[in-house]
């Protein structure tokens, strides 16, 4: 098996970071992967905290988690406002709920968290939001750079990105 033709959703909110939004963009779609852009549709295109614009293809109201063998959650503050939009966490446990890949990066954590795809599971992220990973029942791993378990894939920051996509393009290759 392998990442060519996987469908992956790749949620996103103003004042995303800007690494974590494009990188997975850019390394999956050049690894074969269909990376579609999801919104909460509020708007059609949505600033990192640099003000890079990032178009999304579809808000999370008009796409099912069917539709996706993954998800990736990136960080920066876009989790915040994701938190405000139940169909951006509802795509998220339903895609977790199938078993398929479950992936976040930074504060993406607080979307797996308030997805309930955290408890029981070993996690990383932003050192800041362990607090609330723990009180979701999640194990937090501060010293890896991305952390697998099953199909939930976590990274901490920008500089761990090689290794998140490397995790991510692993996954579909076992």
């Amino acid at each position: 098996m392998s990442i060519q033709g996987k469908k992956i959703a790749l949620m996103i909110e103003d004042e995303y970071q800007i690494l974590e939004g494009w990188y997975p963009y850019l390394r999956l779609t050049e690894a074969g992967a269909k990376v579609t852009v999801i919104g909460s549709g509020t708007k059609t295109s949505y600033l990192s905290k640099e003000e890079y614009p990032m178009d999304a293809d579809a808000s999370a109201s008009e796409v099912s988690p069917d539709d996706f063998d993954g998800v990736i959650v990136p960080g920066g503050f876009a989790p915040d406002n994701m938190r405000l939009h139940k169909p951006m966490i509802n795509l998220v446990k339903g895609i977790y709920e199938q078993g398929k890949m479950t992936a976040a990066i930074c504060h993406g954590g607080w979307i797996l968290a308030s997805a309930g795809a955290v408890k029981g599971r070993r996690v990383t992220g932003y050192a800041p939001i362990e607090d609330d990973v723990v009180n979701a029942g999640g194990i937090w791993v501060s010293d890896e750079a991305a952390v697998v378990d099953g199909n939930v894939i976590t990274s901490r920051t920008p500089p761990d990105l090689p290794a998140f996509t490397k995790a991510i393009i692993g996954y579909f290759e076992k």
